[in-house]
């Protein structure tokens, strides 16, 4: 019997093909299916095109239409469906420039990047494969469908593509294949910064990264990457036995630590990240500088926020070999006086109160960070007349 997923999706394929057309179960679903991985987004392919599903279906979002895709909404889940097509030139390196549906699976899956990735499979649970997929599946293979220098030059991504799969996959990277991309690894520089980040997120996270990453050095595509264009030396730096990092933000975060001259700001700005990703960076390396001074604290978790804990504990674990997990982080969470700044017993009000002849100025920040640290620390109990005694008692060092 099939999993849950494909059950879920197999209406959809019904109703394609009571309207008197074909369709699959196909690509990284199937794969993942004969690996017995994880399954993620289940994509469908069928001989119907796009505007005949936009008419059979209630519900369909027309994401890519002229390329033939469309997501079609079923039982509150998304499907993309894909008419069979054969492309035209890549002048733009990416998408192509003619697109010609046709009624014939076989040739659309010759158009496909990987033979692992060329594999379709019916309701009925039957697979067509015609490039030895399931045979590179068996051997651990990454390998190109039909000519490597055409599917790379037709989009370079897919080099990095190889990459990304060797990752998560923990597979070889066939040697004519692996030839072919570094030939054409220049091809790289034509792609949209965006699309490398998608990528290179992916790559980081496998859960066979270092696999990924020694092909990534064997490769010598530096030269051709924002950032690390201008400091080559880099990749070199990353260590052999790296572990997944699960966002970029995390991987910002390592590059900064490996080479603290190139900021987050640069990183950011040439590989187009979102503030989401620098404030992700900037909070982690803050984490990471601390522990450095006075390992895990207090503080250093009153200072981070939860939802960056996991990311800060891959961190320690690449970087410094620790066991700490986020359920030590939890446990001193929990042990925290306060969560946040407006929890304090005073604000700064009081303090303008306590000091009517000081100008406000940028010492109120100052004092109440100190009263914040103290009181985090566990040196001072939180309450107004206990934080007022402490003001009286240590000096205004302050600016």
């Amino acid at each position: 019997m099939l999993p849950k997923p494909f059950l879920m999706a197999k209406p959809v394929l019904e109703y394609i093909e009571k309207h008197n057309h074909k369709a699959y179960f196909v690509g990284g679903c199937v794969r993942d299916l004969l690996l017995n991985r994880p399954l993620g987004d289940i994509d469908i392919a069928t001989s119907a095109p796009p505007e005949y599903i936009q008419e059979i279906f209630p519900k369909v979002i027309p994401v890519g239409i002229e390329h033939g895709t469309v997501i079609v909404r079923y039982e509150k889940e998304s499907y993309e469906v894909t008419t069979f097509r054969m492309d035209g030139n890549y002048s733009d390196k990416r998408h192509p420039d003619t697109v010609e549906f046709i009624d014939d699976i076989n040739k659309d899956l010759e158009r496909r990047d990987f033979t692992i990735n060329a594999l379709a499979m019916n309701l009925h649970g039957e697979v067509i494969d015609l490039f030895g997929g399931r045979n590179d599946i068996d051997k651990k293979m990454i390998r190109t469908v039909g000519n490597g220098y055409e599917r790379f030059t037709e989009d370079p991504l897919r080099i990095i593509r190889a990459l990304r799969f060797s990752s998560q996959l923990g597979f070889d990277i066939h040697p004519d294949t692996f030839k072919q991309m570094k030939d054409l690894r220049k091809e790289i520089e034509s792609l949209a910064v965006e699309r490398i980040t998608n990528e290179f997120t992916k790559l980081f996270a496998g859960e066979y990264v270092a696999n990924g990453i020694r092909y990534l050095k064997k490769l010598g595509i530096e030269k051709f990457l924002p950032v690390f264009s201008d400091f080559p030396d880099l990749i070199n730096q990353i260590p052999s036995a790296i572990k997944p990092l699960q966002s970029f933000g995390e991987c910002i975060a390592l590059f900064n630590i490996l080479k603290p001259e190139i900021t987050v700001s640069e990183w950011v700005r040439k590989w187009k990240c979102s503030n989401k990703t620098k404030l992700e960076a900037i909070q982690l390396l803050q984490a990471y500088d601390q522990y450095k001074s006075n390992g895990i604290d207090s503080w250093l978790v009153y200072q981070l926020s939860s939802e960056f804990y996991d990311g800060f504990c891959r961190l320690l674990d690449i970087l410094e070999q620790t066991d700490i997990t986020i359920h030590h982080m939890n446990a001193i969470e929990n042990e925290l006086e306060i969560r946040e700044k407006s929890e304090l017993a005073i604000n700064g009000y009081d303090l303008i109160e306590l000091f009517p002849a000081r100008q406000k100025g940028p010492w109120l920040h100052q004092l109440i960070k100190r009263i914040e640290k103290e009181v985090v620390s566990g040196n001072l109990n939180n309450t107004k007349s206990e934080i007022k005694d402490w003001i009286k008692w240590n000096p205004l060092e302050i600016d």
